[in-house]
């Protein structure tokens, strides 16, 4: 990894570069690592811990979070060009949840020190509204997943992330098992595999070796946009 190549996505990536003063582009790039994570690779571990921002270069993060009793339930998930900032608690102080990042393929990302984007975000108001945005982007994201579990039937659920996964991953089957998309979804396998039987009583779905098939994406559409 070479100061042009960080400089370059940096000057893509945020839209205050310009507004950066050439001591601050030049802190900002000496403070960031790019690293490798293996698929399944813990990126931030929750307890407070201030990560970081992180940057998304190639491949898919997830973030999630994680009970008392081990369950979990998927927040976002972050690809190419997506950064998050509820990762580096010291530049937004407000955060007191955990969130669990884990990398969801083989990916690459950027890590910038929180601290330094923390001081640069004190001293450049562009910095700081750009941090605040994208915190709030994600938390519209978190308050989406809380009205999933609060307020919509389990079957709307289910059909709205069979949909997603298609959208992510194209074609016609997602490449999961029940307990797989139980651990995603913050819910029992039990209650999957119910749900699956009558999706699949239904015509809408077949369980194969691969994962998931949907047979009948009209009538999957339709549960995952019901009133």
């Amino acid at each position: 990894m070479t100061a042009d190549e960080i400089i370059k996505d940096f000057a893509a990536l945020f839209p205050f570069w310009d507004k950066l003063s050439d001591a601050d582009k030049e802190l900002l790039c000496r403070h960031t690592v790019r690293m490798h994570y293996p698929r399944g690779t813990n990126i931030h571990g929750g307890g407070g811990n201030c990560t970081g921002a992180i940057i998304v270069k190639s491949g898919c993060v997830r973030a999630y979070m994680l009970s008392e009793e081990g369950r979990e339930i998927t927040l976002y998930r972050l690809y190419p060009g997506n950064i998050c900032m509820l990762s580096a608690s010291c530049v937004l102080k407000a955060i007191t949840f955990d969130v669990m990042v884990d990398a969801e393929s083989d990916s690459e990302c950027y890590i910038i020190n929180g601290r330094t984007f923390s001081d640069i975000a004190d001293r450049n108001v562009y910095a700081m509204n750009y941090a605040l945005e994208t915190a709030v982007e994600r938390f519209s994201d978190v308050m989406w997943v809380m009205q999933q579990i609060l307020f919509m039937s389990f079957d709307r659920r289910l059909a709205i992330f069979l949909s997603d996964e298609l959208a992510k991953n194209g074609g016609d089957t997602v490449k999961l098992s029940n307990e797989q998309i139980a651990k995603y979804m913050g819910s029992a396998r039990e209650v999957v595999s119910r749900m699956m039987k009558y999706f699949t009583a239904e015509g809408i779905v077949e369980r194969t070796r691969e994962g998931v098939r949907i047979l009948d994406k009209a009538k999957l559409r339709a549960i995952a946009s019901a009133l």
